[in-house]
């Protein structure tokens, strides 16, 4: 491997791992601030018990998402140092306003975690209100840096040099809005698919009918409810993505779809791969016209294809499995959620048969899995460039060699960090199962959350 293979390879790893603990950091907020409202609206007591032991889960993920988000910090100055030159001039806001972002989720999380027992309801609400739109401000203004690479905008250069800077302009790029929906969505989508997962995998363990098995239902459904909402919801945004990337980035949309030749009425290839000789997706399915559409809205608009641009501009081709996996997984999921609404709430039916509860023990990794292929088809679609067509990969990597041996030590300290994250979220929900928490919050001397953080 050459050293920029390495240095893209390292950080991709540190991303992909970061990634798993911050969209639950932003995804679980919700799904608890959601709990908690459910129960001061019933005054069901299973929905305080869930957002007690969500809190604590939302407690290790972010313990494990700030060390791994500051070693990424750290990896983009030292391995992409031209990158970081031009967002240290044009594009510092959303860093600098990242730490406030921060400091109100740390700051009102642990009000909640530490004071829910003594504080009133409406402060309760408050501040997990807070805390989730800390969590969601941080993933925005992060993301917003990403939607810059897409975009670029505020700045020219000028025989080399970065001219007529102006940070605001850079900050609100074209790509701002879709990026950060599609980052918010998706992210709210699969905090309630983890949820679900672990909440159907429980039921699969527990007696039909008993009192931890109806306290999963609960969980289940609302999980499952709010999970589909917001896949569809990542549906629409994906629309209004293609024709962002059809506008800004064309051989980015021309790679996803493996369209080689400019065309109207363009065809949406499913599944299949790319193939560079016969110019075509072989084994895919193609549904006519319809790349078109989702470009214009407009079955006649005409999209670009591969050979429009010159061949060291392309994307690698693969990035069509990418997107075929991610729009897959998402279809799927949309699939699952209604298909339980109909059964439960419409049917009218108590229990699931058990090959569609596995399939929900199944929906919290497909979420993620879609995560992680939307970020490498994200990051990867927008190759040879880090900064869309004004700074190469090449030009902004290191001149450092020697880094395989970094990267073989943050793997080790990554496959170390997951290890431990999973053993202290066993050992903790062992010791403090579903029953007891249950048997406390019906005794109304005993703190629910300070007996046993």
């Amino acid at each position: 491997m050459d050293d920029i293979l390495i240095a893209r390879s390292l950080f991709g790893t540190t991303m992909g791992f970061h990634i798993i603990n911050a969209t639950i950091g932003v995804g679980l907020p919700l799904m608890i601030l959601a709990a908690e409202l459910l129960y001061q609206k019933t005054n069901d007591t299973d929905y305080a018990v869930m957002a007690k032991r969500w809190t604590k889960a939302f407690a290790v993920t972010l313990g494990v998402g700030i060390p791994t988000g500051t070693i990424a910090g750290v990896q983009l100055s030292l391995l992409w140092p031209g990158f970081m030159e031009v967002v240290g001039r044009v594009m510092a806001l959303p860093f600098q306003i990242e730490i406030y972002a921060f400091f109100i989720e740390a700051l009102f999380m642990s009000i909640y975690v530490y004071a829910a027992d003594r504080i009133s309801p409406w402060m309760r609400i408050a501040s997990l209100t807070l805390v989730a739109i800390g969590a969601l401000a941080s993933a925005v203004l992060i993301t917003n840096v990403h939607a810059f690479q897409g975009t670029p905008r505020g700045f020219r250069v000028e025989n080399g040099e970065l001219v007529d800077i102006d940070p605001w302009a850079a900050f609100f790029n074209p790509s701002f809005a879709v990026t950060a929906g599609h980052v918010v969505v998706t992210a709210y989508m699969t905090g309630a698919f983890i949820i679900a997962t672990v909440a159907a995998y429980k039921m699969l363990k527990s007696d039909f009918g008993s009192r931890v098995y109806k306290f999963h239902q609960k969980a289940l459904m609302a999980s499952l409810i709010i999970g589909g909402i917001f896949s569809i919801l990542t549906a629409v945004n994906g629309h209004s993505a293609a024709q962002y990337l059809h506008e800004y980035q064309p051989e980015k949309l021309a790679g996803a779809e493996g369209l080689f030749e400019t065309q109207k009425y363009a065809p949406l290839a499913i599944g299949g791969f790319t193939d560079r000789e016969t110019e075509s997706v072989k084994w895919g399915i193609e549904i006519p016209w319809a790349l078109s559409f989702l470009a214009g809205n407009s079955f006649d608009t005409e999209v670009k294809g591969l050979n429009d641009f010159p061949e060291e501009h392309w994307p690698p081709l693969f990035i069509h499995t990418l997107f075929n996996a991610m729009v897959g997984v998402g279809m799927l999921l949309i699939t699952l959620s209604l298909i339980a609404f109909v059964w439960n709430k419409i049917l009218k039916k108590e229990k699931f048969p058990k090959f569609l509860m596995w399939l929900f023990v199944a929906t919290g990794p497909l979420a993620m899995l879609g995560i992680e292929f939307g970020w490498v088809f994200a990051c990867t679609g927008r190759q040879p460039w880090v900064i869309y067509h004004v700074l190469s990969t090449e030009d902004a990597a290191t001149t450092a060699s020697n880094l395989g041996i970094l990267f073989i030590l943050f793997a080790g300290v990554y496959v170390l960090l997951g290890v431990m994250e999973i053993i202290v979220l066993r050992y903790f929900f062992r010791k403090n199962t579903v029953l007891d928490d249950l048997n406390r919050a019906q005794q109304k001397e005993i703190p629910l959350y300070g007996s046993n953080s």
